[in-house]
């Protein structure tokens, strides 16, 4: 019955642009001061909203805006607050209370985690020798995070012989996290503590943790250092340096526990070097960093398998012994063939098998490849759905496991016998009152402007027809490589429930397709990123998925600047756009070094202290386009404590937006004042802004409960 009604709500609901703006006091009005942005070889533009832009976060002014746009925002979005408390009823409900992860085993002990009714944070636990065996608490993560705002536990590395558990912990959201070690034995946390590293740390020796160390103003990922336990980190060793500030560092244990690997990558080249525990400082190149040749390899059972695009763009596996570790790739033996259609995204190393994630026709699946060629493909009956290695920490095993998941089936992680075949299923990710039978999912392909077919993930309730009528929620990243895959979505079904078609556009920027998906959406290819989503709106409009007036748009971060495109671009096409934590003012930032992450990132969209590269991004930069036009309803958020896309860009498009825009159409705006980029932490807590975010976006749809 419910289904039946909230169709006959939306057969007469009005459309979008029907509806009135909230009547609220008006909006909050920045400042503007004029200030020349200039770039190294002359080009200046006008700033005016740069003052709003302050690195200790006390500018008494700035926070006064700040804290006026979140009063306009808390006026605006009353009267929908019993929607919004509905939907987070609604999503909260669609968790177990009581949940936990799968158990995996590492070194003797099996590792998971558990949540308590009520609780936003887990419990991380183990148990020695099998699940039977006595229950160890390691983190108590709800009496933790008692009093912080914003609380985190990253990565968790216990030592080699269990005694040790070393984790990193964030208490701002600034993804500058503190390494701290807890004595099993005593259940006490070690004076021990070791300021500004990466959510990364590997154990080196018994006594002794390798960390990644950030810079304190860029926030790059910046030395390899060995802290000793006991001793302040003052006295910790350098175990390597990267001078290149356009490459990202990391550590690792290989899958065999023989050796340690710091890896370097930059967007078009990587480097590593291996070297067994007692060598530390002896360490040994796998390969040379070499002009768009990207590369990975880990170990296990005497031998080494790399992944590398050298004379294959979508990727081949290739070996060697680990007595030709240092010797040139052209030592190598190939595994794999390069191929056009199957694009190799991940592996992982197991004794007597290789684990292979590929790409195919825009899905994800695992392909098992044994050490005689024979390769064994696990599939799916779904037309759209995602296989992810997963929770493999020992090499000495037939089964891999892996996770399964579509827009209608839940995370399901299964295992599979490389040896028998067999499969088995170790846990359906419970969802109460969700029925999967209920919803229908499709992969439609849209042919872009340029003729390049574009494949879009597509789910909705039985019963939505396809006439016209319903309201499409579309979502999109396409940048950096990263693939948006499609996978179950406890806030989704809200949309569903209320007769809403959910579509992913895998638009290019991504790698979907392959690397040349990725090649042909950065750069100076960068603009199909925005007209593919544009696309693939109007296609889906001409299908009869979705009503021309009643289109909601999201993106996040790299894919705010997509939302930010695509509103100054086609306006007219969408009602509603969400733009979270968005990268949009791209010239600016790219122009400044200081800002953290921004050498890097020249390899993905271009230096701008280049006339061409400058000229290219200015196209497309959201808030150097912001023009006097009618735009859609805009919800944006930001976190003060952002680390990827500081606070400050969203704030500035969003005042040049209010000074600009035409319409009558709200623009709110939501700064969370004790986080970062991934929003509120916590297990319920982030579903709050995700249910105030939905209440908006479904209003301007015209859908009322």
């Amino acid at each position: 019955m419910r289904s039946l009604l909230v169709l006959a709500l939306l057969s007469t609901a009005a459309p979008a642009a029907d509806l009135p703006a909230p009547p609220i006091a008006a909006a909050p009005v920045a400042e503007k001061r004029a200030y020349e942005v200039r770039a190294p070889f002359g080009a200046v533009r006008n700033d005016e909203y740069y003052w709003l832009r302050d690195d200790t976060r006390k500018n008494p002014e700035m926070l006064a805006y700040l804290g006026a746009e979140n009063a306009y925002t808390d006026a605006a979005m009353a009267p929908l607050k019993p929607l919004t408390d509905r939907l987070y009823k609604e999503i909260v409900g669609r968790l177990k209370q009581d949940d936990s992860s799968v158990p995996y085993r590492q070194d003797g002990y099996y590792y998971y985690t558990r949540f308590t009714p009520g609780a936003d944070y887990p419990i991380s636990a183990r148990r020695k020798g099998s699940m039977a065996a006595p229950e160890k608490i390691l983190l108590d993560q709800p009496t933790m995070a008692k009093g912080s705002g914003y609380f985190s536990i990253g990565d968790g590395e216990p030592s080699h012989d269990g005694r040790y558990y070393a984790y990193a912990e964030d208490r701002v959201g600034r993804r500058q996290y503190v390494l701290r070690i807890l004595d099993t034995a005593t259940g006490k946390t070690l004076d021990d503590a070791v300021p500004n590293i990466e959510d990364n740390i590997v154990w080196g020796a018994p006594d002794t943790i390798l960390y990644v160390e950030k810079d304190p103003v860029t926030l790059l990922s910046k030395r390899i250092k060995a802290h000793k336990l006991g001793t302040p980190a003052s006295a910790d060793r350098l175990i390597y340096e990267e001078k290149d500030d356009s490459f990202f560092i990391s550590v690792m244990r290989t899958a065999s526990g023989k050796y340690v690997c710091i890896s370097g990558q930059a967007t078009t080249m990587t480097e590593q070097r291996c070297a067994t525990y007692g060598a530390l400082d002896r360490m040994t190149l796998v390969a040379p960093r070499t002009k768009d040749v990207l590369y990975s390899s880990d170990n296990a059972a005497g031998r080494w398998i790399v992944r590398t695009n050298a004379g294959a763009p979508n990727y081949r596996l290739m070996s060697f012994t680990d007595a030709a570790l240092g010797k040139p790739s052209s030592t190598w033996t190939a595994l794999t063939k390069p191929s056009a259609i199957s694009f190799i995204d991940d592996f992982a190393a197991f004794d007597g098998f290789t684990a292979i994630a590929e790409r195919h026709g825009g899905n994800k699946r695992i392909r098992l490849l044994s050490r005689t060629g024979k390769s064994t493909i696990v599939d799916a009956s779904e037309p759209a759905y995602s296989m992810s290695l997963s929770g493999n920490h020992e090499a000495a095993t037939q089964w891999v496991r892996y996770d399964y998941q579509s827009l209608v089936t839940p995370t399901t992680t299964r295992e599979w016998n490389a040896a028998t075949g067999k499969s088995r299923t170790l846990k359906v990710q419970p969802v109460p009152g969700y029925d999967a039978t209920r919803y229908v999912t499709e992969r439609v392909w849209t042919t872009a402007r340029d003729g390049t077919r574009v494949p879009v993930s597509v789910v909705y309730r039985k019963g939505v027809k396809r006439d016209g009528t319903a309201p499409l929620f579309q979502y999109a990243y396409g940048s950096y490589g990263a693939s948006t895959d499609p996978a179950y979505s406890p806030v989704t079904t809200s949309l569903l429930d209320r007769g809403v078609v959910f579509a992913i556009a895998h638009i290019r920027g991504g790698q979907e397709m392959g690397r040349a998906w990725f090649d042909d959406g950065h750069l100076k290819k960068k603009m199909n990123s925005f007209t593919d989503f544009i696309d693939v709106t109007r296609d889906l409009v001409a299908k009869g998925y979705a009503s021309k007036t009643r289109i909601a748009a999201r993106g996040g971060s790299a894919g705010g600047l997509l939302m930010g495109g695509i509103a100054n671009m086609a306006p007219a096409d969408y009602s509603v756009i969400v733009a979270q934590v968005p990268f949009v003012d791209v010239l600016t930032t790219m122009l400044d070094s200081s800002i953290p992450l921004t050498t890097n990132e020249y390899d993905q969209w271009g230096n701008p202290a280049n006339a061409a590269d400058y000229a290219y991004m200015a196209t497309y930069s959201p808030y150097d386009n912001v023009g006097k036009q009618a735009y859609p309803a805009l919800f944006v958020s930001t976190g003060l404590w952002d680390s990827q896309v500081q606070y400050y860009e969203p704030t500035k498009w969003v005042a040049r937006l209010r000074a600009a825009k035409t319409d009558s159409n709200p623009l709110l705006y939501r700064i969370n004042m004790e986080a970062g980029h991934g929003g509120k932490s916590g297990r319920f807590r982030s579903y709050q802004d995700q249910a105030e975010m939905y209440a908006f976006v479904l209003d301007r749809l015209g859908i009322k409960d």
